[in-house]
């Protein structure tokens, strides 16, 4: 079984003029194929240590590829579909190797196997059976340190077809979504499948989350890859292929919807209908032009609360004894975030107060 360095893998490079990430259908070229050029995950980790993510690393250049349907061995009583999160490693399990420089490693363990780098093998066997946090030696005596990796250290290292939704975001789109356990989550966009895992994990085994995606390529990227996170296709996730513009929203009601998509105001008379009263949408759009539109189409459909939108930058800070300055590098522009509420049926929403501009 072949590791994958997490720094090799795909990611989505954010332009430092404040260009689209997501232009040109948000695809992301020989991300597929593992073609194309290979960006640092430290310009898009806003955790991320310079020297850690460094590609010109130990590991052998060899070892890039992970098969497609590596499953996660589940414990004792857990539901299928929800990865075991506790308790030692097991066969199946994936496992984040970290190396003295910081550098992590993507394995998913396999009885008899070896990861093999430039400082000698490590067994797979000696990893089964131990706690989660402990240190391992390849043959050289090199030591590793041994985590399950989280969904936003998945996220980062994940392959993809399509741009992603960085943690920072993800983390905001629930919070501000108000995305509760045992919600119905409508998502448009299914992309490479990283906010869809969130939703998931988020709203439980009682909650349920539809998503849409209009390209096959990118609908499959977002299957293999919350099937690898969850170990299986939740039970509680539905996947469409095609426009959201088909939903049933009489027959299909929802709580909460996240749309992610080029033109999200052109499928706003179906969310509108899919909404409960007092249910959350939130938009995410990359440029000023698509958060302009978006906003005053939600204003002139006159079924919303005032929209309201914002960006998110994270500045990472270096903290090493007395050396404490922020990191050189940060995160300046991922996408903006709109969110409003629906209204009940025939209520029109009160004419906001605003300050006349002086002339």
């Amino acid at each position: 079984m072949r590791p994958v360095p997490d720094s090799d893998l795909r990611t989505d490079p954010v332009a430092a003029d404040g260009a689209d990430p997501r232009a040109d259908d948000r695809a992301d070229p020989g991300a597929a194929d593992g073609t194309g050029p290979t960006a640092d995950l430290d310009a898009q980790d806003p955790a991320g240590d310079l020297d850690a993510q460094d590609p010109a690393g130990d590991a052998d250049g060899a070892a890039r590829e992970e098969p497609v349907d590596a499953g996660i061995a589940l414990g004792a009583g857990e539901p299928a579909g929800f990865r075991a999160r506790g308790g030692p490693f097991r066969e199946g399990d994936r496992v984040q190797l970290t190396d003295p420089k910081g550098r992590k490693y993507t394995v998913v363990l396999e009885a008899g196997g070896s990861y093999h780098t430039h400082r000698g093998a490590l067994a797979h066997d000696d990893l089964i059976g131990k706690p989660e946090g402990s240190v391992v030696h390849s043959a050289a005596n090199t030591p590793y340190l041994a985590l399950r990796p989280l969904l936003a250290d998945y996220v980062l290292s994940m392959p993809r077809g399509a741009a992603v939704i960085y943690p920072k975001d993800a983390a905001q789109i629930l919070v501000w979504g108000d995305i509760f356990p045992g919600a119905r989550v409508l998502e448009a966009g299914a992309g490479s499948g990283a906010l869809t895992c969130s939703l998931v994990q988020a709203v439980g085994p009682t909650g349920s989350v539809v998503s849409y995606e209009i390209r096959p390529d990118h609908a499959e990227h977002a299957e293999r890859n919350v099937r690898r996170f969850f170990g299986d296709t939740p039970p509680n996730w539905t996947l469409r292929l095609g426009d959201l513009s088909t939903h049933d929203g009489r027959a299909e009601p929802v709580d909460r919807a996240i749309l992610d998509m080029l033109a999200p105001w052109e499928c706003l008379e179906t969310v509108r209908d899919a909404l409960i009263p007092g249910g959350v949408l939130v938009g995410y759009v990359a440029t000023t032009t698509q958060l302009s539109t978006l906003v005053e189409k939600l204003r002139e459909m006159q079924c919303w609360t005032e929209p309201q939108a914002w960006e998110s930058l994270i500045r990472p800070w270096h903290v090493v004894g007395l050396a404490v300055r922020p990191e050189h590098r940060m995160i300046g522009h991922t996408a903006f975030l709109v969110t409003t509420r629906r209204l009940a049926e025939g209520v029109v929403p009160p004419r906001p107060q605003r300050r006349p501009t002086s002339r």
